[in-house]
């Protein structure tokens, strides 16, 4: 059976047969051994066929397509044309070697070619893949390696632009910039502390927030200029007017050094610097917290916005994170002491970043392990829903929650929670109910719509004149014809007495009357040929009595 090699290139498709593989033998170590020596392996393979590809984009193109396993139409006609042809009802005696296995089984649904892809024909496309520029005439290897860039730059970008899962690395970045403005802030908060303490040390003992140390050191400024008349603004920025009163008297005794204006502008600018780093850290947050609902949110239902952005920032992706199994989520990121006591054989840590769920600190230190592998379970399943499930919806995660609150009493007061089936079923139910209230709603909106539409037309309709429907001379009396069909002469009859009124009323007749409803004249020209068959009929009868 002959067998051919599908290559794809940066260049385009090519077609090798490989005849002579008696020469080397058929087992792999043979052929790995003959791929470095081009005598050898050239009297193995040989071009049968080389289609190169129109542009730069239609090899992006074609390379998205290989790399999805999509058969397209030119990879078809490249393989229909250059194949050899099958009879109908008999095997083929060629098979064709691909490196793609889903591309394969595209290409045998679609055209019945049979195709195999085994490490045998892995090995021949390497060695084809090593001698390419050789194989084939007037190719230089310089265009090759050209080609071969500039469509894995383009391929590149291209993943990089339709990824799925892009939006991930939003979140992942949101996280790892609110971790360090924290740390960012809290050492700016204590160098503004110990530099505005040379001139108000008293006052660190008084107001404990970093913010509003700074938004006071940048209010009061020089403490010798601070009256009783500043009690009610300093109240506005503490909430406390019992501190703003002690801030006032403490300015007064107070044992700090003057500070020339120099010094207490720059302890002012800083601490403003401090107040805006503290304002966009706010909206940052805010700024997570919407991203972590569009993107997690069952996830970010059971364990919060933080916690589920760490994990998945730790992780990589939510795609990664989702691929986690319970025992590895459970984990992350106490990968440290988990090889420290790999090593050390040691007790292995019991939780990672899942620690700072405020689950793990309500639970017990006997039952903290417990709940913390029973939440790596849960936020695993959140974690997959918000991956695959298309819905955006957080009926999963508040049940999930539910869960792992029922097992918490069940730690501490013993009641039997519920069982994961029932919930997951009360979960699907209620999903179930809210898509058919949201479909109830798009529908009473599309009925709406349609009586609208309604409306419009039957006003339309009133202000345009209804035609009534023309009858033509001999229609009504056609009816009647066909329930009393007696005797060819009377159709006769009627059909002649018809058309002769209406060939008088079309040339005879005044414009005038042709205006008027001609429905009326149908009726009378009925009555006319019902008048005359029983004036024939009475003729007939008188005949046959005489």
């Amino acid at each position: 059976m002959a067998l051919y090699l599908l290559f794809e290139s940066a260049s385009g498709y090519s077609l090798f047969l490989a005849h002579g593989l008696d020469e080397i033998g058929q087992s792999i170590d043979a052929i790995r051994d003959s791929v470095l020596d081009l005598s050898r392996f050239g009297k193995v393979v040989k071009l049968a066929a080389f289609s190169p590809f129109s542009s730069a984009l239609d090899a992006l193109n074609q390379c998205n397509a290989v790399s999805e396993g999509i058969m397209t139409d030119e990879l078809r006609n490249f393989l229909e044309l250059n194949l050899p042809k099958r009879k109908e009802g008999k095997k083929s005696n060629f098979s064709l070697g691909v490196a793609e296995p889903k591309v394969g089984s595209q290409i045998l649904e679609v055209t019945k070619i049979p195709c195999q892809s085994n490490d045998f024909v892995l090995e021949l496309l390497r060695g084809v893949r090593l001698h390419f520029d050789r194989l084939i005439k007037d190719l230089k290897p310089n265009d090759l390696e050209k080609a071969q860039l500039g469509l894995g730059h383009s391929y590149s970008r291209a993943k990089v632009k339709f990824n799925v899962n892009r939006v991930d690395n939003m979140v992942i970045q949101a996280i790892f910039l609110l971790d360090t403005l924290d740390k960012d802030i809290n050492t700016f908060s204590m160098r503004v502390r110990e530099w505005y303490s040379w001139h108000f040390p008293e006052l660190v003992k008084i107001v404990n927030d970093n913010y509003l140390y700074a938004k006071i050191a940048k209010f009061v400024d020089d403490k010798s200029n601070l009256s009783e008349d500043h009690v009610p603004q300093l109240a506005d920025i503490v909430g406390d007017e019992e501190k703003a009163k002690n801030i006032v008297e403490a300015a007064k005794a107070s044992m700090g050094q003057d500070l020339s204006p120099i010094d207490l502008i720059n302890v002012q600018q800083f601490a403003q610097k401090v107040m805006d780093l503290s304002a966009y850290r706010n909206k940052l947050y805010q700024y997570l917290i919407t991203k972590m609902n569009d993107i997690a949110p069952n996830l970010t239902s059971l364990i919060g916005e933080i916690v589920g952005a760490r994990l998945i920032s730790h992780a990589g992706s939510l795609s990664n994170l989702a691929k986690c199994p319970s025992s590895t989520l459970q984990i992350l990121g106490a990968e440290k002491a988990l090889f420290r006591a790999l090593k050390t054989k040691g007790n292995t840590p019991k939780y990672g970043l899942i620690f700072h769920s405020s689950f793990i600190g309500r639970a017990s230190a006997r039952n903290k392990g417990r709940l913390a592998r029973y939440l790596a379970n849960k936020c695993s399943i959140a974690s997959r829903i918000d991956c695959f499930s298309d819905m955006n919806t957080t009926i999963f995660g508040e049940k999930l929650r539910e869960q792992v609150e029922e097992r918490l009493d069940f730690y501490d007061k013993g009641v039997a929670p519920r069982k994961n089936v029932d919930v997951m079923k009360a979960a699907i139910e209620a999903t179930i109910q809210q898509n058919e209230e949201e479909g109830v709603e798009n529908k009473d909106a599309e009925h709406s719509a349609k009586k609208r539409k309604k409306n419009k037309t039957k006003e339309v309709q009133e202000l345009e004149p209804m035609e009534e429907d023309k009858l033509e001379p001999g229609i009504e009396k056609k009816k009647k014809k066909k329930k009393k069909q007696k005797d060819v002469e009377e159709v006769d009859v009627a059909v002649a007495v018809n058309l002769g009124n209406g060939h008088d009323t079309d040339q005879n007749g005044p414009a005038k009357k042709k205006k008027k409803n001609r429905e009326a004249a149908n009726v009378g020209d009925i009555e006319m040929a019902t008048d005359g068959k029983m004036k024939k009929k009475k003729k007939r009868k008188n005949e046959g009595e005489d």
